[in-house]
Formats: C-alpha cells, structure tokens, sequence
C-alpha cells in the first residue's frame, strides 16, 4: 500500500473532526506482519454521543457521526474489483480482524466502561470497489460481514466527498494530497480530460495534412 493511499483516508477521517493514528511508518514485505502492523490507521471520534447507533455498513459521510473509535485497514488495489472470488482467495485482506490484532489494538483507544467497553471498536476495510451487478454484489456483502467487517468506504466515496469540500482559493499547505487534488481542481484538470484533448487532437491532424 502506498503513503498516498493512507493519506486520503486520513484526510477524509481528519476532515469529519476525527483524530487519526499511524500505527506504524514503515512497509512490512519480507515478513509476517504482526498484530499492530495488520491495522493501517486508528481513529477516534471526540464528538461521538453516547447512545448514539450503530453506523451502516456503507460507510459515507452522513454515517461518520456514528463511529466512535475504529481501526481502519485500507486496501488500495485500484485496479481491482472485491468480488466473492477475490475474497475468498484472498485472505490478507482479513488480517486486521484476528483475534490477536483485535485484542492488540484496544491499547490505542481511551479506557472506558458501563456500556461502551475499551474494546468496543468498529472495525472498518477502504477498498476500491464493489461488483455493481446483483448477485456478485450481494453476495461480496455477505462475506465481508461474516468474516468480521463492521463497514466498509470505496475510495471514489471518499475521493468525491474530499474534492467537494476543497476550495481552489486555499492554499493546503500543510498537506500534499489536498494541495495536489486543490491543484488538479483549479486547472480543471479533473474532468474528462480525454474528452477535452479530443478536439485539439483533430485540429492538429486536420493541420498536419
């Protein structure tokens, strides 16, 4: 997973007010990961109410409210969609939620007690999508609920509702990846910029002959 990956998935936490921990800075390769390195970030929710739902599965915006605390693994396959065949032959992306891991994170969350325990966390998977056609979609559901997953954010999600919030006139100086996508949004460089090109493709073909 690369850093840019993790960052959009902070920003978009930090932007809904949360506060948001690193476990670790580094990229475990030659190894089994442990526990703590199975989770990618850690969140907590100061503004959270008690009392208050739980949040859905489908984890947009209006959701976040709900979330009190919540490890956080980010799969930022892009090129791939999690279908039912994906997620049943591909087991890491089950790693954040063993047992071990589970009871290793609680340290990152205040103690609590009465009704809303220490360990009482919800245990979020970002991915890059969802099959869209039914039954594949339903059913990619399903698995992801059984093996443990609490909700889950698609990175278009979070994409959109960032670049909705980012103004051209500021100057994001204190964060790469909105400075970059503020950039990219000022120069209108995130519409079709294909469809754009189309037309000064074939004036310069028309030229050229």
């Amino acid at each position: 997973m690369s850093a840019i990956d993790e960052g959009i998935v902070r920003e978009y936490f930090e932007q809904y007010g949360f506060l948001v921990r690193q476990p670790h800075k580094y990229q475990v390769q030659a190894r089994r990961k442990t526990g703590e390195e199975e989770v990618d970030l850690v969140v907590f929710n100061p503004a959270w109410q008690r009392g208050a739902r739980k949040p859905g599965f489908f984890l947009f915006s209006n959701e976040l409210p709900y979330v009190r605390q919540a490890v956080v693994a980010v799969k930022g396959w892009h090129t791939g969609v999690f279908t039912p065949t994906m997620l049943k032959s591909s087991p890491e992306i089950f790693g954040f939620l063993e047992e071990k891991v589970l009871k290793d994170v609680t340290r990152f969350f205040p103690a609590n007690t009465g009704d809303d325990p220490a360990g009482n966390f919800t245990k979020i998977l970002v991915l890059p999508s969802l099959p869209t056609a039914e039954p594949f979609r339903s059913q990619s559901v399903e698995l992801l609920k059984a093996r443990g997953v609490d909700a889950i954010i698609s990175f278009r999600a979070m994409l959109l509702d960032l670049l909705d919030r980012i103004e051209v006139n500021q100057n994001y100086t204190k964060s790469d990846t909105l400075q970059v996508m503020r950039i990219l949004k000022n120069y209108d460089l995130l519409k079709d910029t294909q469809m754009d090109l189309l037309p000064e493709r074939g004036s310069a073909r028309r030229a050229k002959s």
